[in-house]
C-alpha cells in the first residue's frame, strides 16, 4: 500500500532523514519506534507532504505521490492523526468530524461507524472539541482522520499525555482497522508494549536511520526493548 524508497531529508545543514526506505503493508500495522529526535515526525511530515522530500519517492497503492500537496494526499486516501491531536477547539465535535469530510460534497454524512468505534464521540456529538478530555480528544482526531475512509492512516504518537483506559480503547480500534485488511496502519510509537501488542512489522529509528527492523512477534527476542531503554 505504502512503499518509501530512499528518501533524505534536510534541514538547513542537518541531514534529518538518511536514505530511508519500507513499505507498509494492507492489513498491517507497521510501528516506527525511536527516542526523541531520531526523525519519527519529520518522516511524517514528509510522508504527509508537509515538508517535500529532498530525494526519494513517495508511493501509495502504486501511485506516486512524492510532489503532491497535503491536500491531494488525503484525497488519494491518507488519514493522519498528528503528535498532540490538533482538533479544533471550539468546534463541536460534529464540526471536527466534519473537517475530516471537507473535500467531498456538502451533503455527506458523518459515518456511522465512527461511532460505534468510539461511542463517547455520539454522547459529546454537541460538546466544542476543547470542553474534552485528553482521551477524548484523542478519539476524536482518530475518527475524523477516519471519516473520508482512508487507505494509509498515520498516527504519531497516539498514546501522548492519555490515560491506560483509553489507551486499551484506542488500541483495540487500531488492530480492529487494520485485521479487516482494507488500509495499512503506520503508528509513530515510544511506548514500547503499546507498539508490541500492535506491531505486524517493526521499525527502528536512530539518527534519521531504520538500523533495525522484524515481524513484530519477535520484537522481545530481537532486543528491541533494550534498544528503547538504552
Amino acid at each position: 500500500m505504502l512503499k518509501v524508497e530512499g528518501i533524505n531529508q534536510y534541514y538547513g545543514g542537518s541531514h534529518i532523514l538518511r536514505n530511508l526506505g519500507f513499505e507498509a503493508r494492507l492489513g498491517e500495522v507497521t510501528v516506527v519506534l525511536g527516542r526523541n529526535g531520531v526523525g519519527k515526525t519529520t518522516l511524517l511530515k514528509s510522508l504527509m507532504g508537509v515538508v517535500p522530500v529532498k530525494t526519494g519517492s513517495i508511493q501509495l497503492d502504486g501511485q506516486d505521490i512524492t510532489h503532491d500537496t497535503p491536500y491531494d494526499r488525503v484525497r488519494k486516501g491518507v488519514g493522519y492523526v498528528p503528535q498532540g491531536r490538533e482538533i479544533f477547539g471550539r468546534l463541536t465535535v460534529d464540526e471536527n468530524l466534519r473537517m475530516g469530510l471537507a473535500y467531498k460534497s456538502g451533503g455527506t454524512p458523518v459515518p456511522a461507524e465512527l461511532f460505534e468505534l468510539f461511542p463517547v464521540l455520539k454522547q459529546m456529538i454537541n460538546r466544542r472539541g476543547g470542553d474534552l478530555s485528553g482521551g477524548q480528544q484523542q478519539q476524536l482526531a482518530i475518527a475524523r482522520a477516519l471519516a473520508a475512509g482512508p487507505k494509509l492512516l498515520i498516527l504519531d504518537e497516539p498514546t501522548e499525555g492519555i490515560q491506560p483506559s483509553v489507551i486499551k480503547d484506542i488500541g483495540r480500534v487500531i488492530r480492529m482497522l487494520a485485521d479487516r485488511k482494507t488500509m495499512a496502519i503506520v503508528l509513530v510509537e515510544q511506548y514500547y508494549d503499546f507498539a508490541a501488542e500492535l506491531a505486524d512489522q517493526y521499525l527502528v529509528m536512530e539518527r534519521g536511520e531504520i538500523i533495525q527492523r522484524g515481524r513484530g512477534k519477535d520484537m522481545e527476542a530481537e532486543g528491541v526493548r533494550d534498544r528503547m531503554s538504552i
